[in-house]
């Protein structure tokens, strides 16, 4: 039964995150900087699961690029999907891990982060190296980091907020279905 509710809430992590990057997508600039496609991930692999997380993280990229022709599928939406696939696997791997002793989702919320940010740049830099472009360090800093500050402080914000509410409630997502 666990599972079947797991698979149910990946799905809805996956329609979150193609739906959730239309509501800034008439202001493509602040729409990126939000980074609305990463929320629903990180969520997933927290509460789903490391092998959920990483499934809903690569498919949804991919997924919204071929219904919505947005990310471009190469090279940002494959890039993305690789990125996204690690925040959902790391996120629920250390979660697990640090829900032992803390139970605090920041420890593995910021693991997730800079392995999905390192994850991205190298596959970003293989993409760009298949079509002959290079990737500078201050391209990867500037995507990874700079241009994403309004979304890295929203998802330390919110995401630790509604673990923190599911956890003082004694419930997970996956029992109020």
């Amino acid at each position: 039964m666990i599972r079947n509710k797991k698979m149910v809430l990946t799905a809805l992590f996956i329609a979150i995150g193609l739906t959730l990057p239309m509501i800034t997508a008439n202001v493509p600039m602040i729409g990126n900087m939000l980074l609305p496609m990463h929320f629903p991930i990180i969520i997933c692999g927290l509460i789903c699961g490391a092998g959920y997380g990483a499934l809903a993280g690569f498919i949804t990229p991919l997924l919204r690029s071929f219904i919505f022709s947005m990310p471009p599928l190469f090279p940002i939406a494959t890039a993305m999907a690789f990125e996204l696939a690690t925040y959902g696997a790391v996120a629920g791997l250390v979660y697990v891990v640090v829900q032992k002793s803390k139970g605090s989702a920041y420890p593995a919320l910021i693991v997730a982060m800079l392995s999905g940010r390192v994850v991205w740049g190298v596959v970003t830099f293989i993409l760009f190296k298949m079509v002959g472009k290079g990737l500078t360090l201050q391209m990867f800093i500037a995507g990874a980091f700079i241009n994403a500050i309004p979304g890295i402080i929203g998802q330390l914000i919110i995401i630790p907020a509604i673990m923190y509410y599911l956890a003082k409630h004694r419930t997970t997502a996956i029992e109020t279905i």
